[in-house]
């Protein structure tokens, strides 16, 4: 009888164990390398914040914006020209003007301390402006700006990326990244 019961079970256990469906999970490593290869290729915008380092050097170092021009304007540097171009890419490119002349091998690190905001519009109950954080998805971004209206549609999200004049139609999936300077428009449905 215990017999018995052991093999309907273990039966039913692997049929439903087979009916269910497979998913590919990501080691901890992938997870975490997919979200910084996101950040390496990271362009500066207007509205991003940075903080520069150039060592044993504290007055050159500190907090920066880009500004509406598009500028960084750093002590003894003068403006770097930074929209469109990488951290990695404008940290050389201040490494090599304070070489020429101001200080004698200098070691330059710049990073993102608070990238642009994104925008979220349409069909959900508070529209508006919100900051961005590192691997935000659209679901996140409908969940910052408290959730969707009741006439909502819940299947297409429409995104204007920064810079383009273009709006875009997308599967509302879990895996759809927001982007800094994004806008986000949610439509209505008819039914």
């Amino acid at each position: 009888m215990i017999l018995r019961a052991a093999v309907i079970f273990c039966l039913t256990f692997a049929t439903s164990c087979a009916a269910a469906p497979q998913t590919k999970v990501l080691a901890t490593g992938e997870r975490y390398s997919l979200a910084n290869s996101q950040i390496e290729d990271y362009r500066l915008g207007v509205g991003d914040k940075v903080k520069l380092t150039v060592f044993n050097e504290p007055t050159l170092s500190g907090e920066f914006s880009v500004s509406a021009s598009g500028l960084l304007s750093l002590p003894l540097v003068g403006d770097v020209e930074a929209v469109g171009k990488g951290p990695v890419e404008i940290a050389a490119l201040v490494q090599a003007r304070l070489s020429a002349g101001y200080l004698r091998e200098p070691k330059v690190n710049l990073e993102v301390i608070t990238y642009r905001p994104f925008f979220i519009l349409g069909e959900v109950k508070s529209p508006g402006q919100y900051p961005y954080a590192s691997g935000l998805t659209v679901l996140n971004a409908i969940a910052t700006a408290q959730g969707f209206t009741p006439r909502s549609k819940r299947t297409r999200a429409f995104i204007r990326r920064s810079g383009s004049a273009l709006e875009e139609e997308f599967a509302l999936t879990p895996e759809l990244r927001v982007f800094p300077g994004d806008t986000i428009r949610l439509g209505e449905r008819y039914f």
